[in-house]
């Protein structure tokens, strides 16, 4: 089967780093791209090299972490999805990671074929995360913190944004509200208007006051 998924390892750990990208470069729908011991080794290399689809970044690095290393890297690669990789599953390494633009949250002792699943789901527009991590998501929005421009969306609307930032697909959410796809689109092209923002990342960081610094 032809390689398709161009993937780089972001892991400061040696052993690691290996076992990832044996794993990666064994699976038949899957291509290494790069491997790297730290973020700031990551961004020298970016200029002129092939852009990975996907990232498996670190959060514990070397230099910059790979948290406050993501609004670099998504300025550089914007089309490059990126997979927090960490033993860390605080709320605040969680949220922060997630806030700054990674797509995906997986701990360390997560299962090879559940890595490999994870970036395929990354790939496929989901949003992976570790059991654990996705409980977190859930009970930080089961309990709304809402900035005041929430005020100006109606709950159908709030409901929409809420579901977009636990990783639901549109097909999803129209599925979960009994809604068209298109009715979905139109609710989000409302939501964006209303906030003056271009992306559901921007619209989730406005709606739940969460910083993008």
């Amino acid at each position: 089967m032809e390689q398709t998924i161009c993937i780089t390892v972001v892991e400061d750990n040696d052993v690691i780093r290996e076992g990832l990208c044996e794993l990666i470069a064994t699976a038949p729908d899957f291509r290494l791209c790069g491997s790297f011991s730290s973020a700031d080794a990551f961004l020298a290399a970016i200029p002129g090299a092939e852009a990975p689809e996907l990232v498996l970044l670190d959060v514990h690095l070397p230099g910059r972490s790979g948290i406050e290393a993501l609004p670099e890297i998504k300025n550089l690669l914007p089309d490059t999805l990126l997979m927090m990789y960490t033993v860390f599953e605080d709320d605040e390494s969680v949220f922060n990671a997630l806030s700054r633009g990674a797509s995906g949250y997986l701990l360390k002792k997560t299962a090879p074929e559940q890595i490999l699943s994870a970036l395929r789901e990354l790939r496929n527009g989901g949003s992976p995360m570790s059991a654990e991590i996705a409980r977190k998501v859930v009970n930080s929005f089961q309990r709304p913190n809402y900035g005041p421009e929430a005020g100006n969306l109606t709950e159908r609307e709030l409901e929409i944004v809420s579901l977009l930032a636990l990783g639901y697909l549109y097909k999803e959410i129209a599925d979960r509200l009994d809604l068209s796809v298109n009715t979905v689109k139109k609710h989000l092209y409302n939501v964006y208007e209303k906030l003056h923002v271009q992306n559901r990342t921007e619209a989730v960081n406005k709606v739940f006051q969460r910083s993008q610094a």
